[in-house]
């Protein structure tokens, strides 16, 4: 089984572009010069299969039920089937002539499923509270143009290449995500990702999808496009820096809320730079700034993330997280207490939820992560203990049925990969 990532701790920390290049697409021009004739091209295929499950308690004990705030460990002290995933893996190979070829795909069963959506192919096989969506369904491209290191590209259904905490919980430090990965990240596209390598060091980074978690025709809520336009640097000073910047335009409000015109003409604009310093081999620190703009809701936010880790020992990593985040009208960050109410969100249809004031959130989140070598058959076992407090900033009270300025919430999660 292949994961998605390649070491620990640094790989915990890698912004969603490496997650996504990670084994999967990323191929050097001298390495596809080989004809298909010279290895079986199916030989590498891999299946891998993961489980993740948990569970956050709420010192406000709320009476709805909800961690306000948190859409993946949305309810209070509950455990949770996160996710299934199965996983199959074909990487890029070469194909002849200096291209290669690979193929993609994951699908996902469990409560993580209602929040990754995709209009139009997922929101409708399941109701329950465990549903089952495809995150990853893609044709991955090498293409020797333009620079000696060639052009990639995912063709199909990708993850988003924004941010830094991804969905995949071995490639990401904690078991609640920022507000910043769930309110001003997308999380999953159809359509095209392009990755031109200027250099060994240096990527630019664009493409065009159908929206954040839509699909095209019936499955779209304003039948317009949005894209991606940025670029990375990896492997600098020495290999202790790497960062991504990418900036996302497109109208992503439905139709039913704005009304036609309205919603095919209002942009939304999505800012985010990320960087990761491998300060020594236990030592990392990384950190993310993202500003949102949405022209249909008249909304804003802005946010920075902190991330610190210090690799104890070869199986057990400490991690630190520290984050505030603006929302400046109460539109953005959104609590569905319903199974559906996302996904019906999404399309601009009716849904239950739970919203706060302008709030100035600020959150810090202390936590261990445990992967001892448990045997042959079982690829990864990890075990993330974790503590977070949350607190508005400005005074507001979202918090606990909205009556409280802050809260604790703890518990963690187990992951198995065979």
């Amino acid at each position: 089984m292949r994961f998605f990532s390649a070491g620990f701790p640094r790989s915990v920390y890698v912004g969603a572009f490496s997650f996504l290049l990670s084994g999967w697409t990323s191929v050097h021009a001298e390495d596809v010069k080989k004809t298909a004739a010279e290895q079986n091209w199916f030989s590498d295929i891999d299946v891998g299969f993961l489980v993740e499950g948990g569970a956050m308690g709420n010192s406000g004990h709320p009476r709805n039920g909800m961690n306000f705030g948190q859409l993946l460990p949305s309810r209070s002290g509950q455990p949770t089937l996160d996710q299934i995933a199965i996983t199959l893996t074909k990487p890029v190979d070469p194909i002849g002539g200096g291209y290669g070829l690979g193929v993609n795909l994951q699908l996902l069963y469990g409560s993580d499923s209602r929040s990754y959506v995709i209009s139009g192919i997922s929101d409708r096989w399941l109701n329950n509270r465990n549903q089952i969506t495809p995150t990853v369904a893609n044709i991955a491209l090498h293409m020797p143009w333009l620079t000696h290191e060639g052009l990639d590209a995912q063709v199909g259904i990708f993850p988003s290449p924004m941010g830094v905490e991804v969905l995949n919980p071995t490639a990401r430090a904690f078991y609640t995500l920022s507000y910043t990965a769930q309110y001003s990240n997308p999380f999953e596209h159809v359509g095209a990702l392009f990755q031109w390598h200027l250099n060994k060091h240096y990527t630019a980074i664009f493409g065009i999808d159908a929206g954040n978690q839509m699909s095209f025709g019936k499955g779209n809520n304003n039948g317009e496009p949005a894209g991606y336009v940025g670029f990375s640097g990896s492997s600098l000073f020495g290999g202790a820096l790497s960062f991504t910047y990418l900036l996302r335009v497109g109208p992503e409000d439905a139709r039913r809320s704005l009304g036609a015109v309205r919603a095919h003409s209002a942009q939304r604009f999505w800012n985010d730079l990320n960087a990761t310093w491998q300060i020594s081999p236990k030592w990392s620190l990384t950190g993310e700034f993202t500003q949102v703009h949405d022209e249909g809701m008249h909304a804003d936010t802005w946010s920075g993330v902190v991330w610190g880790g210090y690799a104890a020992t070869s199986t057990l990593t400490l991690n630190v997280r520290g984050e505030v985040y603006r929302d400046s009208t109460g539109q953005m960050v959104v609590q569905y207490p319903d199974n559906e109410g996302y996904a019906h969100a999404l399309l601009g249809l009716p849904a239950r939820t739970y919203t706060a004031p302008p709030t100035t959130y600020g959150d810090l989140s202390f936590n261990a992560v445990w992967r001892p070598n448990v045997g042959h058959h079982i690829k990864i076992f990890q075990v993330r203990p974790e503590i977070r407090f949350d607190r508005a900033l400005n005074g507001t009270r979202p918090f606990s049925d909205f009556d409280r300025r802050g809260r604790i919430l703890f518990g963690g999660d187990v992951t198995v990969g065979f």
